[in-house]
């Protein structure tokens, strides 16, 4: 039972991760509505085959009249829809960085409204054609003014929202809100289950190294998977690659203590590390920092000079933090649902060089924006989690130092200064 449960939890994990990446395809929603589209014109015709009592005469040339002006503009509106959602994409990739494209892309309301504009242009085709051709009957006549009458409700309510939507797409606090949201809610799953549901590293040795076959970044591991495969060769593996590292031929994806002299094995436990060309949001928190980080670095550069949304990622960066602490639980060994894998956690150290090195070197000759590093750092200290205290007084310490060589005035440095007298009460 628990072999079958794992191969879910595999095929599961697997399929999750292709469906989240065909999110980020902007065809896939649109064919799913056209082929919605396509089947509801003819289902239109069914309702010939019931008789009703009373059906309200709908003339061919009223509904012919709908169908042609949905035809004639709704072509026209998603030639439109495509060129203002690029514009759109285009203005959120370079106020913010490029990185931050897949989340935006993946915005629902855009695609639903492009998918509704392409669906009703084919809706409008198909029944159109159907209805020249004496496809639909009295009853089949009505059903189709009905559906068309929904077709145009669904259009203007989805332009819209849409309209609302592409206003705000490309501005860079509603990319900021974007990635925020996403990389919060990997935070909470990777505080909730730090090893992956398996063990810690270093639980038991390392052993046989497993090393990738070709060079990208490690998107996702099935873990699942791996447990399947060592139970099945009777040995334990340890994770070397985390998600978001860079793997190459001559680095090690795993560990494995035991023997195993199965190549097909072996290459299971390698297709069990999914590689990619970039790096991807959903189980790699460490990224949307960096991401984080990266659109505050261009906010403070001279061609910019925007300290005021370098400011703004700082408390965001602190609110993901706290949320990290308040989710955060620890690893109980005796209730691992992988039991032969080991995986290691993210370190709080790591994880404020992605969030903080970036914006201390950068920000370091504002003054607000290394008293607002200080006073985060102060909050952070503060936490009920000793990996990120230490960590706080070791960036506040990294902050103060860039800031001390790039402040001009003495009376900022000693401002600076000052606003590090929290840490002789933290320790």
């Amino acid at each position: 039972m628990s072999r079958v449960l794992q191969a879910w939890s595999s095929m599961s994990s697997r399929s999750r991760f292709f469906v989240r990446r065909l999110r980020e395809r902007l065809w896939v929603k649109p064919l799913m509505i056209c082929l919605l589209s396509i089947a509801a014109a003819f289902t239109a015709g069914l309702a010939d085959q019931f008789e009703f009592e009373y059906i309200p005469e709908i003339s061919r040339e009223s509904v012919e009249t709908l169908l042609s002006i949905l035809s004639a503009s709704m072509l026209v509106i998603a030639v439109f829809a495509v060129g203002a959602m690029l514009s759109a994409y285009a203005s959120a990739s370079n106020a913010a960085t490029p990185r931050t494209f897949p989340v935006v892309v993946s915005d629902d309301v855009s695609q639903n409204a492009l998918s509704t504009f392409i669906g009703s242009f084919i809706f409008s085709i198909i029944a159109q054609i159907a209805l020249m051709n004496g496809y639909y009957e009295e009853q089949g006549r009505f059903a189709l003014f009905l559906l068309t009458a929904l077709v145009f409700s669904v259009v203007i309510l989805g332009f819209v929202r849409w309209v609302d939507r592409i206003a705000r797409l490309g501005r860079l606090g509603s990319t900021i809100d974007k990635v925020e949201a996403v990389v919060i809610n990997t935070l909470k799953q990777r505080a909730r289950h730090p090893t992956m549901r398996a063990n810690k590293a270093g639980e038991f040795e390392t052993g046989i190294a497993i090393y990738a076959d070709r060079v990208g970044y490690v998107q996702h591991i099935d873990v699942a998977k791996l447990q399947r495969l060592a139970e099945q060769q009777d040995f334990r593996l340890q994770v070397a690659a985390m998600p978001g590292s860079f793997a190459t031929p001559g680095q090690a994806l795993a560990y494995i203590n035991g023997v195993i002299d199965d190549e097909a094995a072996i290459a299971s436990i390698k297709e069990a590390f999914i590689l990619g060309g970039d790096r991807t949001f959903d189980e790699d928190p460490r990224f949307g920092l960096v991401v984080l980080a990266e659109i505050a670095s261009r906010a403070l550069s001279p061609a910019v000079n925007d300290p005021g949304t370098a400011i703004d990622i700082i408390g965001t960066l602190l609110r993901m933090f706290v949320i990290w602490t308040d989710n955060y639980e620890e690893v109980d060994s005796e209730a691992v649902e992988f039991n032969r894998i080991a995986v290691p956690e993210l370190s709080a150290s790591d994880m404020m060089d992605d969030a903080f090195n970036a914006i201390a070197r950068d920000g370091a000759g504002t003054i607000e924006v290394a008293l607002r590093l200080q006073k985060t750092f102060e909050a952070l200290a503060l936490l009920e989690n000793n990996n990120i205290k230490v960590a706080a007084s070791q960036h506040a310490d990294y902050a103060y130092k860039h800031a001390e060589l790039a402040l001009k005035l003495d009376e900022d440095i000693a401002t600076l200064r000052s606003a590090m007298a929290w840490k002789n009460a933290v320790s």
